[in-house]
């Protein structure tokens, strides 16, 4: 998975300690988590992506 959407995911998480986040960055951060548990799930099954 790339660095920048890591990043990106920490941001949102930051962000949503700080304020409530915009239902366009909820969603942001929804289709965000769910790549990067898609992501792990295919590196604990040997896949390489």
């Amino acid at each position: 998975m790339e660095k920048g959407k890591i990043d990106r995911i920490n941001e949102l998480g930051r962000l949503s300690k700080q304020r409530e986040l915009s239902e366009e960055e909820k969603k942001e951060q929804k289709a965000l988590r769910e790549e990067y548990i898609a992501y792990v799930r295919a590196q604990l099954k040997g896949d390489k992506k």
